[in-house]
């Protein structure tokens, strides 16, 4: 068999051609996720309590929150965190096909039921409620080889021109920055 590709060059390398053909045409055609999403979609809360420390965030907002949500359709776990500055985080753990958006609304019916219950300050900052499907796709490393630029500049000029473009690609479903949170407005 291969003695014909040996003896025709010109049938193989047309057989080549054809083949990348048919390949590149398959790239057009098949679906950009073709696989089944392995990771569990997530709820992720962020709450701010400003004035507060970790213990008081616990007492006050955590408990309540975890309490009202637990049993919620399709969860598997929840995790909480509480941090001295003012701020913690309630991530809700889904089974494996759950809708992200179903859940977090679910989530925020829950959320909606015990708000009157939360401290006033908290119900003025506000509950973010996010879905989020975690399969990180992309990292982006900024940085710079002069010394007239730091951190902090580097932060800035991310959520300021990176983070926005990044946000408007169709299919993108979450961006954000990591690393120093030099600005006092930034969080990611």
């Amino acid at each position: 068999m291969f003695n014909k590709f040996i003896k025709r060059p010109v049938l193989a390398i047309a057989l080549s051609v054809l083949i990348i053909f048919t390949g590149l045409l398959a790239i057009k055609s098949s679906p950009v996720a073709q696989f089944p999403e392995i990771a569990p979609p997530r709820v992720t809360i962020f709450i701010e309590f400003p004035g507060s420390n970790a213990d008081v965030l616990v007492k006050s907002t955590l408990t309540i929150l975890e309490r009202a949500i637990n049993g919620v359709q399709g969860m598997q776990y929840m995790l909480s965190d509480a941090t001295s500055a003012s701020e913690a985080s309630i991530d809700i753990v889904f089974e494996p096909g759950t809708d992200p958006t179903l859940a977090a609304v679910r989530v925020k019916s829950r959320v909606d039921q015990v708000m009157t219950n939360l401290p006033p300050l908290v119900q003025r900052e506000g509950v973010i409620i996010s879905p989020l499907q975690p399969s990180m796709l992309m990292y982006l490393n900024l940085y710079s080889k002069s010394n007239r630029v730091d951190e902090k500049f580097l932060f800035n000029y991310a959520n300021t021109f990176v983070l926005p473009e990044l946000q408007r690609i169709k299919g993108m479903g979450f961006a954000q920055a990591i690393g120093s949170r030099a600005s006092p407005y930034a969080y990611g």
